[in-house]
């Protein structure tokens, strides 16, 4: 975005100049000498057979600067983990394919239940968490980056500019945010636009002496699943498994790290990835599903900040967020118009009916049971409880290695 505004708690990083990127890799080339760097891509299979992950592969081979990579496969079968692997095989840098599905990785997610130390269900929560426990097992990375691999306009000046400031030593940010525009002949970004600004407003408006609602306000895209941070906050941050990963990261964060070390980057005019379906008749999936997930994350991480919330405190946010949301949707509309985009009012306003019964069932689900589902432990609580885990974990990686290479020769 082409301005240079300050806004909230966090700094903010514009991109002002869009043809840096091979200034931004030669010093994060230097830089990642000392600061060694390691990239996390959680994955399906079903990924591996779109044009979109192609293009990442492509791009991503010619970074030199990443230390290590480590692909989190989930859904696959063991031909298909064969498969995934053989997409690195020209990669300069090491890659590892840490396979959640088989065996030895499975071992150790029921040795962790057993243990009381649960990893969560199945989903992108549990693969990060897993990777990020790989790179903090091998040591040999400080920084964490992280993408997603649905992008189907991927450039490797994304992982630059993602990386650069928590790398660059002289910046001393220890967790950079992405984000960026997501439009075509629309507006896109419907949870982020319609649920999850207009709900932070709402809540501000109830509660306005609250820092942590001002930090979540402070991002422009609060959703977006791009980001880097220090290693050391990756063993301390706790997640949860659902929907609400990002808005519990950024909790987490605030926790575990001053504002001032923490800034979000812009990453590209126009970023495009695969949309969720709304899902307006079924809970249990799409953007109804996502919504209820990141409100009942908030409400459990405003509550641990000493928010009470009572019957009366959500039947108001219900009505003030619909407020806040058409006012939103106001604004939008005069965008759409200036740019000459489509702007379909009567789906903004099922989009923004759907997250009102999202944010309905989120208040009743908290009020019976305000914990919810436990977050997914941090690693110094595992390493505590079972001191030789990370060396588990990487064993469980080589045992896959190995057998991929007996089945090559």
């Amino acid at each position: 975005m082409s301005d240079f505004y300050q806004t909230g708690r966090v700094a903010t990083l514009h991109r002002l100049n869009p043809n840096g990127v091979e200034r931004l890799e030669s010093e994060l080339a230097q830089y990642s000498e000392n600061r060694p760097i390691g990239l996390v891509l959680p994955a399906l299979y079903s990924e591996f057979q779109t044009p979109a992950m192609r293009r990442i592969v492509r791009q991503l081979s010619e970074v030199q600067y990443i230390r290590h990579t480590v692909v989190a496969l989930g859904r696959a079968s063991r031909s298909e983990f064969e498969h995934a692997r053989s997409f690195f095989a020209d990669f300069s840098s090491p890659v590892t394919i840490l396979w959640i599905d088989s065996d030895p990785v499975q071992e150790l997610l029921n040795l962790l239940e057993e243990r009381g130390l649960s990893a969560g269900t199945d989903g992108k929560g549990r693969s990060c968490w897993l990777a990020y426990g790989y790179l903090l097992a091998r040591g040999d990375c400080e920084v964490i980056a992280l993408h997603d691999c649905d992008i189907s306009n991927y450039d490797r000046q994304f992982l630059a500019r993602l990386c650069y400031p928590v790398v660059n030593p002289n910046l001393e940010f220890e967790f950079c945010k992405a984000y960026y525009a997501r439009v075509t002949d629309r507006l896109h970004g419907r949870v982020t636009r319609l649920f999850v600004t207009p709900l932070l407003r709402a809540l501000r408006g109830m509660a306005p002496a609250t820092p942590l609602l001002e930090f979540l306000d402070s991002f422009r895209y609060p959703l977006a699943g791009e980001f880097a941070m220090k290693a050391s906050l990756a063993r301390v941050n706790r997640i949860p498994g659902d929907w609400g990963l990002e808005i519990g990261v950024l909790s987490e964060v605030y926790r575990n790290c001053a504002p001032s070390r923490i800034c979000q980057v812009d990453l590209a005019d126009n970023y495009e990835h695969k949309h969720q379906v709304l899902s307006p008749d079924d809970a249990s999936k799409g953007l109804r599903r996502m919504a209820c997930d990141v409100a009942k994350a908030l409400f459990r991480t405003l509550a641990g900040e000493g928010l009470v919330f009572t019957e009366g405190h959500f039947r108001t946010l219900e009505v003030r967020y619909v407020r806040m949301a058409e006012d939103m949707m106001n604004r939008y509309y005069a965008d759409a118009m200036l740019n000459g985009l489509h702007y379909d009012r009567h789906a903004e306003e099922k989009a923004v009916a759907t997250f009102a019964r999202s944010l309905q069932q989120a208040a009743e689900d908290f009020m019976a049971d305000p914990l919810g589902l436990p977050l997914i432990p941090n690693w110094n609580r595992v390493v505590a409880a079972i001191p030789d885990f990370f060396e588990r974990l990487r064993g469980a990686v080589e045992v896959e290695r190995a057998a991929s290479a007996l089945m090559v020769a």
